[in-house]
C-alpha cells in the first residue's frame, strides 16, 4: 500500500464536537498506513486537547483564517493558476474568503483524497465541489440531516452534482440517508451508513442504588433548537414531576445555558441541575439510572449509543435516526417530537422504573450485537481502499 496525502475538512463550528470523532479516531489507522494527513478547519483551536493530540501524532493543522492570508498573497503574486475553476465556482456557488484560500491550497498541495466532514448534510459541499472541479477525489460525511432545514433553492445545482460525484457519502443513520435523497430529489447509490465511535467500555455497568430516587442525565450540547432541552424543562414544570423523586442533570455546554437556567428558575423547578461538560462520559453512567434526550433533530447521537452500551435505558424522541437503535418499551422509551408525546414516553418509563436495570441490560446486548467495536477502523479501511483504487 503506497503512502498518500489526505486532506480532512471539518465544518464543525465549535472547538470540538461529536461530528469530529469519526475522522479523528480514524487518523491513527491512516497514519499507520503511511499516509500524510492535513486537517483544515475554520477557527481551529490549536490549544484544544484533541487537536494538540493530533498535532503530536504528526498531523498538519490548518486554520482557514491563516490559510486565507497566505492564499491571498499567493494569488496576488501570480504564483498559481486557478484555471477555470474559480470562475465556475463563483458562478454556481458563492465563495467565502476562506474558500478562496482552500482553492489555493488544493492547487499548491494537491491531495490524493479529500474527506469533507459536515455537521449536517450540505454545509461542506462548497469545499467538495471545488475538489470536483479540480478532479481531486473526495468523500463526504453527513453527521445530520434536518427535516425542517433544507438546502436553498439557488444552491441545489452544484450540491447535487457534488453529491452524485463523491467517491462515497457516509451517513450516520438511515433516516438521514433517506431524507438527504428526498431533499435533493436524487438517489445516491454511493451512500452508506456508518456508526460513530463509541467512547465507553461497552458492557453493562452496575446499576446505581435507587433508594434516594432516580437520576437521569440529559447528555447533549446546550442548543435547544436541536436538542430540545426547553421541552423537557416545560414537562418537568408539571406538579406530577416536581413531586416525584426524579432528578435531571443537564450534561454539556453551549450557548443556551443561561436561557435554560432562567427558564427552569421561572418555572420553579428544583429537581434539575446544569453540571457542564464532562470529558469521561463513562463516569456519568456509574451514577445515573437513565439517559433522557428530547431532541428536535439528530443524526444518531453518540450519547444514546453510549448510554445503552453502558446498560442504561434511554428516554428519547424519534428525531433523526435515534429510534433506529431503540426498541420502544424494550430497550428504551420513544416519544414523538412533541410536548405531550414526550411526556407520555417519560410517563411510560416512570411506570417501568423498577425494570430499568433489565431494560438497560437488553440495551447493552443490542449495542454489542449491532454496533461495530471500532467504526473508525472500518472507516479507515474504506478510505484506504478508495485511495488505492
Amino acid at each position: 500500500m503506497s503512502a498518500k496525502s489526505i486532506l480532512i475538512v471539518s465544518t464543525c463550528f465549535i472547538d470540538w464536537g461529536g461530528s469530529e470523532e469519526l475522522w479523528a479516531q480514524s487518523v491513527p489507522h491512516l497514519l499507520n498506513s503511511g499516509h500524510k494527513i492535513t486537517v483544515y478547519k475554520k477557527h481551529l483551536n490549536y490549544r484544544h486537547p484533541k487537536f494538540a493530540e493530533l498535532a503530536a501524532k504528526g498531523v498538519t493543522l490548518t486554520d482557514t483564517r491563516t490559510t486565507y492570508n497566505l492564499g491571498r498573497r499567493i494569488i496576488s503574486r501570480g504564483l498559481i493558476t486557478l484555471n477555470n475553476a474559480y470562475t465556475e465556482i463563483k458562478k454556481l456557488a458563492p465563495i467565502k474568503q476562506a474558500d478562496r484560500a482552500f482553492i489555493a491550497n488544493l492547487n499548491t498541495h494537491t491531495p490524493d483524497l479529500v474527506i469533507v466532514s459536515q455537521g449536517i448534510n450540505f454545509d461542506g459541499l462548497e469545499h467538495a465541489y471545488q475538489c470536483l472541479l479540480l478532479n481531486i477525489p473526495y468523500v463526504i460525511i453527513c453527521q445530520k440531516a434536518v427535516d425542517f432545514y433544507w438546502p436553498g433553492v439557488g444552491d441545489r445545482s452544484f450540491m447535487i452534482k457534488t453529491l452524485i460525484n463523491a467517491k462515497q457519502i457516509f451517513f450516520v443513520s438511515y433516516h438521514n440517508y433517506k431524507l438527504t435523497e428526498e431533499q435533493f430529489g436524487v438517489r445516491l447509490p454511493n451512500g452508506s451508513v456508518i456508526f460513530n465511535p463509541v467512547k465507553v467500555s461497552r458492557y453493562p455497568l452496575p446499576f446505581p442504588d435507587t433508594s434516594n430516587g432516580y437520576k437521569l442525565a440529559c447528555v447533549a450540547r446546550l442548543f435547544l433548537l436541536d436538542k430540545g432541552q426547553d421541552m423537557l424543562i416545560r414537562i418537568l414544570a408539571q406538579e406530577k414531576w416536581k413531586n416525584r423523586p426524579f432528578f435531571v442533570s443537564f450534561v454539556g455546554s453551549g450557548d443556551d445555558l443561561e436561557p435554560l437556567r432562567a427558564m427552569a428558575k421561572l418555572l420553579a423547578i428544583k429537581n434539575v441541575e446544569f453540571i457542564g461538560h464532562i470529558d469521561n462520559i463513562e463516569n456519568i453512567w456509574h451514577n445515573y439510572h437513565a439517559l433522557i434526550l428530547p431532541s428536535r433533530s439528530e443524526g444518531l447521537p453518540l450519547s444514546v449509543v453510549e448510554a445503552m452500551a453502558s446498560g442504561r435505558p434511554v428516554i428519547i424522541t424519534n428525531a433523526g435516526g435515534t429510534a433506529e437503535v431503540v426498541e420502544d418499551n424494550v430497550t428504551g422509551f420513544v416519544g414523538k417530537i412533541d410536548y405531550e408525546m414526550f411526556d407520555d414516553a417519560m410517563e411510560r418509563a416512570w411506570n417501568e422504573r423498577n425494570n430499568w436495570e433489565n431494560i438497560g441490560k437488553k440495551a447493552a446486548g443490542y449495542i454489542a450485537e449491532t454496533v461495530p467495536k471500532e467504526p473508525e477502523l472500518e472507516f479507515a479501511k474504506i478510505i484506504n481502499k478508495l485511495i488505492n483504487d
